[in-house]
C-alpha cells in the first residue's frame, strides 16, 4: 500500500474537475468507469469520469466511493477523506457508488474488495491526497485569473479566496483547473488543522435509508425480471437425485423450474410463488459421503485434530522442562461451533444475461473478484460484467462470498430472463458459508509463585485460507486465520507451544466479522483467566504483570480497569470480569 505503487490521474473535461488515482497495474481497465445513478447523490454529478471527485459548475460536489456500504459508514468517511484536504463546504457533499472496476481496488489488497476494516486505513493516503491535489489544482486556476501568485490565495469552504476578500468558487474554477497538471505530491494538512475529520458529522447515507429511497440489493427492479427460491442442497455435496417439477409448476405463477450444482431452483412472477413452488418439490437427495454428518462426529473429529496438533505457529523456550519442573498445571478445553453471519437482509442478487453481456444488481463486499468469476460463470470476458454494488443489509465478510451472484447469473442463463434470487431466512442460515467450529486445547503451568512458565495450546479447525479459493496456505502449513489471537496474543510467557491441526469435517467456512479473533480471544482469555484462579491472583493484576514488553496493550488494560472501577466492591448477585 506504499505510494509508490500509487499515481494520480491526468483528467480534463468542460464540466466538471476529476481528481483521483489508479493502481497502475490495473489503469488499462480503468478506462470509461462509470458510476452509476444512486439516491445519496442529491446535486448534478458532472460527466462519468474515472476518478473519486467531481465539481459541477453549480458548486456542488461528488465523491466516488469504491468500498460497499453496509453500515459501517464509508459513504460517509470515504468523502470525510476527500473533502477534508479539498477544504469543501460539506453542506454541499455528495456520494456515489463507484461501479466494479480496477480504478477503485482497495490499495491494500489490490482489488477492489471491502473487508479486514481496511477501508479508511486502505483510503487514508490516496484519498486525502485526491482532495489536496485537486485544491492546489483550483488555487492554480484561481491564481492564473487573477494573476497572483498561489501563495497568496487562501480556501475555504468550496472557494478561493484572493488576499482583499474576493472570491471565486470551484465551480467556477473546475473548467480551468482541470485542464492543469495533476501535482504528484500534494501537501496534506496536519492533523491539528482538520475542521471535519474526526468530528461528529452527519451520515450521508442517513436521509435516504430514513426515508426508505436507499436500495439494497433485494429492492432491485428490473423489467421482466423472475423471483427465484432454491431447494438447496441439506448437507456439503449432496445431489439432487429426484424433484417434483410438475407439482412446482402446478403453483399458480410458478414459470420454471431449473436444476443447478447447488440444487433446484423455482422461478415465479412473485417471491411467495417461488417459495410455494420451492415447497412443494418434494427433492430427494443423495447426501454422498456427509450422510452421516453429526455434531458429535464433528466435535470429535475437531477435537483430535487438536490433540494431534503438530504445525507449529509458535515453539519459544524448553516446553517439556517447564512442564516437568511446574508447581502447578492447569488444563482445558474450548469449543466454538459454526455461526452462520445471520444478516438482517438475506442473501440476493439479481442478474441479467444478454448475450455476451452480465449485469447483476447486488450488495457485495467482492465487485472486483466478481467481475472475473461471473465471467467464467457466463463464459464472457470480465469487462462484459457489470456490477451494480446496492447498499449491503451487514455483510460480515459473507457478502465476500460469490455463491448467491453465481446461481443468479446461471439462472437468468439458462431462463433467458433476468432473476432476482433470494434466500429464504431459513436458507440463510442453512445453506453455508460459516465462521468455523474449532476446538483448542490448552495446558499452562505456574511456577511456586503463581508465574505462569507454560503455555502450550492446539487449534483444531478447518482453513479458511483453503476455502478461499484465492488464497494459499504458507509453505509453513499454518493458516494464520485459525490460531490469530492465539499465536500472537501479548503475554509474556518463557516457554510456549502453539499449533495447528487442520480438520475439514465437511460443511463450507468462510470469513465471519474479526474471522478467527472471534473464537480466539474467547478461548486466548478464558485460559488466562483460569491460569489466574489458579495462581490464586486478581485477573486484572495477574495480567498487567505479563504485559511489561506491551506498553500500548499495558495501557488500554490499566485504563479499561480505571474506568470500570475493578477493585471496588460489588452488590450481591453482580460479577465482573476483564479481558484484554
Amino acid at each position: 500500500a506504499g505510494t509508490t505503487r500509487r499515481g494520480f490521474l491526468r483528467s480534463g473535461g468542460s464540466a466538471a474537475l476529476v481528481v483521483g488515482f489508479t493502481l497502475p497495474a490495473f489503469a488499462p481497465r480503468a478506462q470509461g468507469a462509470t458510476p452509476a445513478p444512486n439516491p445519496m447523490v442529491t446535486r448534478g454529478a458532472g460527466p462519468a469520469l474515472n476518478a473519486f471527485l467531481r465539481i459541477a459548475p453549480d458548486n456542488s460536489i461528488t465523491v466516488v466511493c469504491g468500498p460497499a456500504e453496509m453500515g459501517q459508514g464509508v459513504l460517509t468517511a470515504i468523502p470525510m477523506l476527500l473533502a477534508e484536504e479539498l477544504d469543501a463546504d460539506w453542506s454541499r457533499v455528495s456520494v456515489m457508488q463507484a461501479p466494479a472496476d480496477a480504478a477503485y481496488a482497495n490499495p491494500m489488497f489490490g482489488m477492489q474488495v471491502t473487508g479486514g476494516s481496511t477501508t479508511v486505513r486502505a483510503h487514508w493516503e490516496p484519498l486525502r491526497k485526491a482532495g489536496a491535489a485537486a485544491r492546489e489544482m483550483l488555487v492554480a486556476a484561481a491564481a492564473a485569473q487573477w494573476r497572483l501568485s498561489a501563495s497568496e490565495l487562501r480556501t475555504e469552504k468550496s472557494y478561493v479566496i484572493a488576499p482583499k476578500g474576493s472570491k471565486l468558487s470551484y465551480g467556477a474554477l473546475c473548467s480551468l483547473a482541470a485542464k492543469l497538471p495533476v501535482p504528484a505530491q500534494p501537501t496534506l494538512k496536519d492533523s491539528k488543522d482538520f475542521k471535519l475529520l474526526g468530528k461528529p458529522l452527519r451520515r450521508l447515507d442517513t436521509p435516504v435509508k430514513v426515508t426508505g429511497a436507499a436500495r439494497y440489493g433485494i429492492d432491485a427492479q428490473v423489467p421482466g425480471m423472475l423471483i427465484a427460491v432454491m431447494a438447496r442442497a441439506p448437507l456439503p455435496g449432496a445431489k439432487a437425485q429426484s424433484f417434483a417439477e410438475a407439482d412446482a409448476k402446478a403453483v399458480p405463477r410458478v414459470r420454471q423450474v431449473i436444476a443447478l450444482p447447488s440444487g433446484v431452483a423455482v422461478l415465479a412472477d412473485g417471491y411467495w410463488a417461488a417459495k410455494r413452488g420451492r415447497d412443494a418439490l418434494q427433492v430427494k437427495w443423495d447426501l454422498g459421503e456427509h450422510a452421516t454428518l453429526g455434531s458429535a462426529g464433528i466435535s470429535n473429529m475437531l477435537d483430535a485434530a487438536a490433540a494431534m496438533a503438530d504445525v507449529l505457529a509458535r515453539d519459544d523456550g524448553n516446553v517439556r522442562d517447564a512442564a516437568a519442573n511446574s508447581a502447578t498445571s492447569i488444563d482445558a478445553v474450548y469449543e466454538a461451533p459454526y455461526l452462520a453471519h445471520a444478516c438482517m437482509e438475506p442473501m440476493n442478487c439479481t442478474a441479467h444475461v444478454r448475450g455476451d453481456e452480465v449485469e447483476i444488481w447486488a450488495g457485495t463486499q467482492s465487485q472486483g473478484p466478481a467481475q472475473g468469476i461471473l465471467g467464467q460463470v457466463a463464459q464472457v470476458t470480465p469487462a462484459k460484467v457489470k456490477v451494480n454494488t446496492l447498499l449491503l443489509g451487514g455483510g460480515f465478510g459473507r457478502r465476500f462470498a460469490p455463491d448467491f451472484c453465481i446461481d443468479a447469473v446461471l439462472l437468468s442463463k439458462l431462463s433467458g430472463k433476468p432473476v432476482k434470487l433470494i434466500y429464504t431466512r431459513e436458507d440463510d442460515m442453512a445453506a453455508g458459508f460459516y465462521r468455523p467450529a474449532s476446538v483448542a486445547r490448552f495446558e499452562g503451568a505456574l511456577d511456586a509463585k503463581g508465574v505462569p512458565t507454560l503455555l502450550k495450546v492446539g487449534v483444531g479447525t478447518p482453513s479458511i485460507m483453503a476455502a478461499s479459493g484465492f488464497m494459499k496456505i504458507p509453505d509453513s502449513g499454518v493458516d494464520p486465520f485459525a490460531l490469530e489471537g492465539i499465536h500472537d496474543h501479548p503475554y509474556d510467557i518463557s516457554n510456549q507451544r502453539i499449533a495447528y491441526g487442520r480438520a475439514e469435517p465437511g460443511p463450507q467456512v468462510w470469513f465471519w466479522r474479526s474471522v478467527g479473533h472471534s473464537q480466539n480471544i474467547f478461548f486466548m482469555e478464558g485460559f488466562i483467566d483460569e491460569m489466574a484462579a489458579a495462581a490464586k491472583k486478581d485477573p486484572f493484576e495477574f495480567r498487567r504483570a505479563l504485559l511489561t514488553n506491551q506498553p500500548r496493550c499495558k495501557g488500554v488494560l490499566e485504563l479499561a480497569a480505571e474506568r470500570a472501577n475493578w477493585g471496588r466492591a460489588l452488590p450481591a448477585g453482580v460479577a465482573r470480569g476483564i479481558a484484554l
